[in-house]
């Protein structure tokens, strides 16, 4: 690519960062603020080739739920025919494995960088996600020295695990994996990051693995073990630490919870706001909040919308599986409007309805389901000054209670307001089927 190329008419294409089997990175600039941003650009022929494609939509599905100050933020994903482009946060300091390979770490900026993995690390699995490959070389540094948690290709979420509840793909990189997982026999992936977890709080205080030979059976033996030795200038809170973590039995293994509750641990440390980003608050912060922000809402990352539109510019087998056909539509009226038809949708319903943001409401089920009451958010995100897009979102409940929610109650109150819903093949608008998506610019 040259550096005049440009992505959309939104970013600049710039140098090269890296190459990969079937992605490049470049450097980017995003030409209405002038930030930075790293580029992606994956061959969607390669990609089909190699039968990697669910490894691609996977990583779109895990990085769209962790957005987190310790893990590397995905902006937008767009496509043309024979591309899809990651657009990223650009993370400046590069990988923790230059650091480490430099030497030991200091023990209490060893212990800064462990805090902020495990605060990334239990956000991805409260959100169900567990990493399965977290090494230094997948730990970037910003240019203000933290961590940033990188490389969601091999995670997983609960619909990966088989009927015993358990995950049972091989993956990750042998000298940071967790016994269980080489055992072949299953195993919880957020208790198989709290072993790599360990394993690099080791390695950052030592400079070398705990588990190391140039036989891989041997190492795997020593794994199996929990066979290693501390050196000499380890403290003693950090070697007890980490004894509670390298355990070879997952049910005895320290849990995040426990690990955040022991003072090495909590020196120096502070829960991340980010913890509480999506918690409903009060009317009156809402009010107070609402007052202090310009009327109008995010601007949404409308790859969703755009290829569910067009065949040209299809995406439509890049997103989550789970995502049913009737939970997003767009509209031409403003955003005002749409929250306040919600809202008198809710009431009119029985639902106990409260705004958590502006423009996010989240409605309360008035009787219990099958599994419990359902609770559901709604969105309203700008795609275009005229064009909205509403996206509903099932927080708890029973799944199929969900899609009747949908299809029998919100589709017929707010039919008003509807331009089209997503997967609909007609509209009120004229989305031609045939229409051609954006391309790169020359």
């Amino acid at each position: 690519m040259e550096e005049s190329d440009t992505l959309f008419g939104r970013y600049e294409i710039g140098r090269p960062l890296g190459k990969g089997t079937f992605a490049k990175v470049y450097h980017g600039k995003q030409i209405s603020t002038g930030e930075s941003v790293a580029i992606k650009v994956i061959s969607k022929e390669k990609v089909k080739r190699q039968g990697m494609m669910e490894q691609i939509k996977r990583e779109i599905s895990v990085m769209r739920l962790v957005q987190h100050p310790n893990v590397v933020e995905l902006k937008e994903v767009m496509a043309t025919k024979t591309k899809i482009f990651f657009v990223m946060e650009y993370v400046r300091g590069g990988e923790l494995f230059y650091k480490v390979a430099r030497g030991k770490l200091k023990e209490d900026q060893a212990r800064k960088y462990f805090q902020q993995l495990i605060s990334a690390v239990d956000f991805c699995h409260s959100r169900g996600v567990s990493h399965r490959d977290l090494k230094p070389e997948n730990l970037l540094l910003d240019d203000r020295g933290n961590l940033k948690v990188s490389d969601f290709g091999l995670s997983a979420l609960p619909e990966h695990m088989r009927y015993d509840g358990l995950l049972h793909t091989q993956c990750g990189t042998p000298a940071y994996v967790a016994p269980e997982v080489l055992r072949k026999k299953g195993y919880d992936g957020s208790k198989a990051d709290i072993w790599s977890c360990g394993v690099i709080l080791y390695t950052l205080l030592a400079g070398f693995l705990p588990f190391r030979h140039e036989n891989v059976m041997t190492m795997y033996t020593k794994i199996f073990k929990a066979e290693f030795q501390f050196p000499p200038w380890f403290s003693a809170e950090s070697r007890r630490l980490i004894s509670k973590i390298l355990v070879p039995d997952p049910e005895s293994r320290i849990t995040i919870p426990a690990i955040m509750r022991v003072p090495w641990f909590e020196k120096g440390f502070s829960i991340s706001s980010a913890f509480h980003s999506e918690e409903p608050t009060s009317n009156k912060a809402v009010e107070e909040d609402s007052r202090s922000k310009l009327s109008s809402p995010k601007f949404f990352n409308a790859f969703e919308f755009i290829s569910s539109m067009s065949s040209g510019f299809d995406l439509s087998g890049l997103f989550e599986n789970k995502r049913k056909t009737g939970s997003m539509f767009t509209s031409k009226f403003s955003a005002t409007t749409i929250m306040l038809k919600i809202e008198t949708m809710a009431k009119r319903l029985g639902f106990k309805a409260e705004r958590v943001k502006e423009f996010k409401i989240k409605m309360e089920g008035k009787s219990e389901g099958r599994k419990g009451r359902l609770y559901v958010t709604a969105e309203v995100s700008e795609v275009a000054p005229e064009v909205a897009v509403v996206e509903f979102s099932k927080c708890s409940g029973d799944t199929l209670e969900y899609a009747k929610f949908c299809e029998k109650d919100v589709r017929p109150a707010l039919k008003d307001i509807v331009w089209t819903w997503q997967g609909d093949i007609t509209g009120n608008g004229n989305i031609e089927d045939g229409a051609e998506g954006p391309t790169m610019g020359q």
